[in-house]
């Protein structure tokens, strides 16, 4: 008798298994699929990166976020980030590199240019590559 219970519970569920399959129309082929979805095609187009309209938006979104990182420092008891400071190094556009930094940097290219002469190659200008050894560096030296 058990057994018999055991076979007919299991005849009617793969019954209503199938049969809420055959009536699910689409939704199984929906699954995954949405607003979070990669596959699907991209419903707000954006600026086009690299755009003035791009890079407002992005420095608008980094506001925000520094903004919120200040809010929440100071809420902890800790000082708070300076927004103006933090967005400026962040959108590339950092102070100057420290003096003495540029001092050994003016040092190392003018070596450079010592050993270059003394090899018969054309001298590098100075300014322009100290602009370029701190911009490599990423300290800021625009």
């Amino acid at each position: 008798m058990f057994g018999t219970v055991v076979i007919v519970v299991a005849l009617v569920g793969a019954v209503v298994a199938a049969l809420s399959f055959l009536r699910s129309g689409g939704v199984y082929r929906e699954l995954g699929r949405g607003g979070l979805s990669l596959d699907e095609p991209e419903l707000r187009k954006g600026p086009e990166p690299g755009s003035r309209a791009w890079q407002a938006e992005a420095e608008m979104e980094l506001r925000q976020l520094l903004e919120a990182k200040a809010a929440r420092a100071e809420a902890r008891g800790e000082e708070p980030i300076d927004v103006e400071l933090e967005l400026a190094r962040l959108a590339g556009q950092a102070p100057a590199a420290d003096p003495g930094l540029r001092a050994e940097v003016r040092d190392l290219v003018i070596a450079s240019n010592e050993r270059r002469a003394r090899r018969g190659q054309p001298l590098l200008d100075v300014d322009e590559e100290i602009e370029r050894r701190l911009r490599d560096a990423g300290s800021g030296g625009f």
